[in-house]
This record gives C-alpha cells, sequence and structure tokens, in this order.
C-alpha cells in the first residue's frame, strides 16, 4: 500500500510546478481528480476487495450524478464564459468522494494526503477559472456525502469472495476470531 501513495503523490506533485496558469491548474486538476478516482478503484482491486471497489464505484458514481444533474438542472455560468454549467464542481465531486472513500475504507494514513489532493483538485478549478468556489464547496460536500453514505470501514477478519460457476453464482464468507 505505501507504494501506490507514494507513486500517487509523485503523479500528482509533480505537475503541480504547471499549475502557474490558468492552463496550467487546469491539467493539474483533471490529473489529480481522475488520479483519485483510480486510486479509490484501484487499490481494493489491487488487494481483491472487491466490496472495496463496489463501494467506490457507488461513491464516486453516485457523486458524478448527482453533479451531473446539478449542471444540468441548475443554470450557473462558469467564471470564463464557457457554457452554464459551473454548478456544481463536478471534478471536486468526484475527487473528495474517491478521499472519503479512502479514507473510510483505509483511515488517516490513506485518507489524509487523499483529501489534501482533493482541497488542490478544489482550489485548481477555481484557479483555472472554471468555477467559483460556490461550485467547488458544493462538489466537495457531494463527494464526502456519497463516500460517507456508501463506503464501510475495512475489517480485515471478514473477507468476501465472489464466485460463478456455468450454472451457479454466489459469495463466500469467511471470518476469522
Amino acid at each position: 500500500m505505501p507504494r501506490f501513495l507514494l507513486f500517487f503523490s509523485c503523479l500528482v506533485i509533480s505537475p503541480l510546478g504547471l499549475a502557474s496558469n490558468s492552463q496550467g491548474w487546469d491539467t493539474f486538476s483533471d490529473i489529480g481528480a481522475y488520479g483519485l478516482v483510480g486510486l479509490a478503484a484501484g487499490l481494493p482491486a489491487y488487494q481483491e476487495d472487491w466490496d472495496g471497489v463496489w463501494q467506490a464505484g457507488l461513491s464516486i458514481g453516485s457523486a458524478s450524478a448527482i453533479g451531473l444533474i446539478g449542471k444540468h438542472t441548475i443554470d450557473a455560468p462558469r467564471p470564463d464564459g464557457s457554457d452554464n454549467k459551473s454548478f456544481p464542481s463536478n471534478h471536486t465531486a468526484n475527487a473528495f468522494a474517491s478521499a472519503t472513500t479512502l479514507h473510510i475504507r483505509h483511515g488517516w494514513q490513506v485518507g489524509l494526503p487523499a483529501y489534501g489532493v482533493a482541497t488542490l483538485v478544489g482550489v485548481g478549478r477555481v484557479q483555472a477559472n472554471k468555477h467559483y468556489w460556490r461550485d467547488v464547496a458544493a462538489g466537495a460536500a457531494i463527494g464526502v456525502f456519497t463516500g460517507w453514505l456508501f463506503t464501510d470501514k475495512l475489517d480485515p477478519k471478514v473477507q468476501l469472495l465472489p464466485w460463478a460457476t456455468p450454472h451457479s453464482s454466489g459469495v463466500s464468507v469467511t471470518y476469522v476470531w
């Protein structure tokens, strides 16, 4: 697990040097948001924690759906004038849903850096002139809400293993005490 965090930290921190203008912040916020989404689903997949993959998918998918519904129903122009889909920030919603899922599932050691990256994604959206602070705050609230709604703490004593044959399927539950 620490190797993932080291790799992810290098992946996200290195683009910070690019973030000296709005295009650099835009690129950074893309990398940060999608990097967190990948980590939130990839870390449990690597650990063969299929419940964690499912919960990350529900958290991030719900945050994204709520954000997209908001964008299409609330007429809020972007600061750069490119369209009227500023509210809420979907990048920030996805980043905070990912960070919250990582925090709940894997603890503060993973959650704290993930929240730091998610915060930088929000800052990046404002600095890139794509969102106002209210858009970013709403996106963060949506992401935290869906993360807490769909994610359970990882219990290493319980292991769920889905299985399938051509004629049946199920889930094997193992509990170690």
